[in-house]
Formats: structure tokens, sequence, C-alpha cells
């Protein structure tokens, strides 16, 4: 077995001790494929808002120009799957990635840790560890490292896990060996771009951002557009419908991640709750949540749209 292999393996057995669920591996280099799609939805203002989308174009389809002399591409997953729901039905909904600790500080810490085992293990290592807040094209570098397929919904698919749960990377400067593309496996279904609330999977695998839900209630920091007045599904926070109606998902299971399990009062709010909230508790229960990310003005915002 070569020293590559060694490292591969020793790596790839470490990212599973570390609670990963899955962990695959590509050459850095150009996006190919991606290049064209991406500038054609760019194009298309499929960003919204979403001005951050058009900042480094290059660097987001080539990781050699964010890591120097990088030549891996060490893409990882990591599962919320949170069976529990909010136990008043008609409670305005947060989508299940929110319910816990925030995933960026989880995934860093494990990251982290990744890369100090594999300077520890191989040696003089360098590289980076990205959890979607850099310009990282996280489902086409984990497609092609072989852990899923992109699916008509656009999010990552597996067959064995469905598509509950984070991608992150390690971009490094080390040769290792590489894994394959998965097939496609959607075939004919068309459940979620038929379930989605506001239309916004204007094609099998183009999602217009504008559209989406959790577009419009994280990302969009203007008044709610009348138009998807009454199209919101109840949702506050994000928005799961893709999610839940893939037939996929019905391999999901629940996460082994305490730092992702709910705040305690979290679930138990009522629509009365979340139309009373008040900043103090906002500040409790989404203490260290990705829900921050809306601020309290925000998540009121979004509630009061459902309301009217």
């Amino acid at each position: 077995m070569s020293l590559r292999t060694d490292n591969t393996n020793l790596i790839k057995t470490e990212a599973k001790r570390l609670g990963f669920l899955s962990c695959g591996i590509s050459k850095a280099g150009f996006l190919e494929e991606e290049a064209p799609r991406l500038e054609k939805w760019l194009n298309g203002n499929r960003h919204g808002e979403m001005r951050y989308m058009e900042n480094h174009f290059d660097k987001r389809l080539d990781p050699t120009k964010l890591v120097e002399g990088s030549k891996s591409v060490i893409s990882l997953l990591l599962n919320y799957y949170n069976p529990q729901k909010q136990q008043d039905e008609t409670a305005p909904k947060i989508s299940q990635y929110a319910y816990g600790t925030d995933y960026h500080f989880v995934i860093k810490d494990k990251l982290k840790l990744l890369l100090q085992f594999i300077q520890e293990e191989i040696g003089e290592v360098n590289g980076r560890a990205f959890v979607d807040s850099a310009p990282v094209l996280d489902k086409a570098w984990a497609a092609k490292s072989g852990l899923g397929w992109i699916g008509k919904h656009s999010n990552l698919l597996t067959q064995q896990v469905g598509s509950y749960y984070f991608i992150a990377e390690l971009i490094v400067d080390l040769d290792l060996d590489y894994d394959s593309p998965t097939t496609d496996y959607c075939g004919t279904c068309t459940a979620c771009i038929d379930a989605c609330p506001t239309e916004a999977i204007i094609q099998p695998y183009v999602v217009d951002g504008s559209k989406c839900i959790s577009y419009l209630t994280i990302e969009l920091k203007d008044n709610m557009p009348t138009a998807f007045k009454g199209q919101m599904d109840n949702w506050m926070f994000g928005c799961d419908v893709c999610q839940d109606v893939c037939p996929w998902n019905r391999f999901s299971k629940p996460h082994q991640e305490p730092l992702f399990n709910p705040h305690p009062e979290l679930l138990d709010m009522t629509r009365q709750d979340w139309e009373e909230i008040t900043e103090e508790t906002f500040k409790k229960v989404f203490k260290k949540s990705a829900v921050k990310r809306t601020k309290f003005s925000g998540l009121h915002r979004n509630i009061e749209f459902l309301r009217d």
C-alpha cells in the first residue's frame, strides 16, 4: 500500500471518529462544469440580494486560489437530522438545522481537530477549514468526491442517509487518493419541485434563490415582498419542505451530536409565544443558534408577515 493510500485511510478513519457522517476527497483544481452554470445563475439574478455570490468568482471555482499550493479538497458531511418537531402544529416553523448550537462553531472545531491530527500524524501539511462562510462550492466538491449527487432541489443527496447534513471542507497541500462521483438517483421524481410553496425550483436542478423561503426569511433584509403573502407555509426561519418530501430522506437517522439538540424551550413554544416573543426571550433561546443571523428584528418581521 502506498503512503498516499495510508494517509487517505488515516484521514477518513479520524473523520469518522470525530463524528462526521462521511468523508470524500477530490483533486483540487478548476471546476470546469460549474463555471458556466454559476455564471448563468448569477446573470439571471437568481441570487437576489445575496451580492456576495458575485464576489471572488475565480476563487469559488478554483480552491488553489484560496489555499496556495493546495492539492486536495477533503469534503465532510455532518448529520443534523432531528425527528423531533415543534409541539404546536400551528406555530411558525423553524428549519431543523437551526434547532441547536450554530453549526459553524460545531463544525469549525471538528475541522480544526482533523487538521491538527493530519499535521501531527502526517507531517507539515498546510490547509484551511471551510464551513459555507467562504467562497467554496461545497455541494459541487462533495458530489465530485462521491459523497452524493446534487438533487433536483439543488441539495446534496445520498441513498443511505438522504440530505439532512451540513457540508464542510479542508483544503490541503497534500496529495491523496481521490474518490469518483456517484450516480444521480433522482430519476423521474419531481416531489421537491411539486411541493415547493413558492415555486422556487424553476426547473430540475435550478433554484431561483430569490424565491426560496430560506432566502426570504434569512438573507433578505428588506420588507418581505407582498407577492409571497400566503405562500410561506408558516416558515419563519428557513424551510425544510423540499427535504421533507424527498423519498431518500426516509433513510435519515437521528444525529448523534449533543450540541445540535434543541434549546429546551424551543420546541414547546406555542404560536402565541412566538407572536409575543421579546428580545430577551430571543437572546435566551437563540443564544448560540444560527437564528441569531436574522436578528430579533428579522425574526419579528417574519412572524408578523405570517400573521397578517
